[in-house]
């Protein structure tokens, strides 16, 4: 994985960066039907990654050597599959499980704990991603509950993946500073839960990743509401699958929405 020097870390109180893989990332930043069937990792090469679109804000991410990461698991994204690590966020039940199968490695909190903002820099595999959160709020009965939600970012390949969780405001400037630059970004779509439509519209033009995938929508009206928003700035593809096999070299040179259709995963090898 290429390494790029880290221009602003003196500008980000994370503690957990000074230790194992190093960011390459900052930078100031303008229901389930079926099964796919896959052997995790089968017919990648070294710099492509596969993402998944499982259900809801459920994503399972791929390496070319079999490593899996969940994000908002639930508890399951297919028979027979235990990924190396699990992101989850609580706003609400449908983002994570409270019994997370215990034969997982690594299950990474979104929320704060006794008032403590949850502060990951995960390292897996030989340096092969990196995971990191930058914490933000959520709303709970009408009122904010502070760092109660967190923007997963995943680092491999020498590609930068955002996951917004269940984003209910815009972030900080800090907070953009902290997410860095993201080449892959799956939001949230809904437009009521988290941010309405016209807000999170705005959002991802600002970070202006070069792939925008959709989750957390509650039907197609809901989506294509969305995706009339971004036509203006971003192309719209509909990819007719559930899976898609990215990588640094390969990224759209215009910025693209591409919308997959959600399935479990399943191992060939179960």
């Amino acid at each position: 994985m290429r390494l790029m020097s880290v221009v602003c870390l003196c500008l980000m109180p994370f503690a957990g960066l000074a230790q194992g893989l190093q960011s390459h990332c900052f930078a100031l930043a303008q229901a389930t039907p079926g099964l796919y069937y896959a052997a995790l990792g089968d017919g990648l090469e070294r710099d492509e990654l596969r993402l998944n679109y499982v259900g809801h804000s459920t994503y399972l991410i791929e390496t070319a050597s079999g490593l899996s990461v969940a994000t908002d698991y639930t508890g399951f994204v297919g028979p027979g599959i235990v990924p190396d690590a699990v992101t989850m966020n609580n706003a609400h039940s449908s983002h994570w499980t409270a019994y997370p199968d215990a034969a997982i490695p690594h299950v990474l909190k979104g929320w704060a704990e006794a008032g403590v903002a949850a502060d990951h820099h995960l390292t897996l595999g030989d340096f092969e991603m990196l995971i990191r959160n930058v914490p933000t709020d959520v709303r709970s009965w009408g009122e904010a509950r502070e760092n109660g939600n967190s923007i997963f970012v995943f680092e491999a390949a020498g590609l930068c993946i955002g996951h917004l969780g269940h984003l209910h405001h815009e972030p900080s400037d800090a907070q953009y500073a902290a997410i860095g630059r993201l080449d892959i970004v799956m939001a949230p779509v809904d437009g009521g839960m988290t941010l309405p439509l016209a807000d999170m519209i705005r959002v991802l033009k600002r970070v202006r990743a070069q792939i925008v995938l959709p989750m957390h929508w509650f039907g197609d009206g809901t989506l294509e509401l969305f995706l009339e928003g971004m036509s203006d700035e971003f192309a719209i593809e509909r990819m007719g699958a559930s899976d898609l096999v990215v990588s640094l070299k390969d990224l759209p040179r215009t910025p693209v929405v591409r919308v997959l259709r959600p399935k479990a995963v399943r191992s060939a090898f179960d």
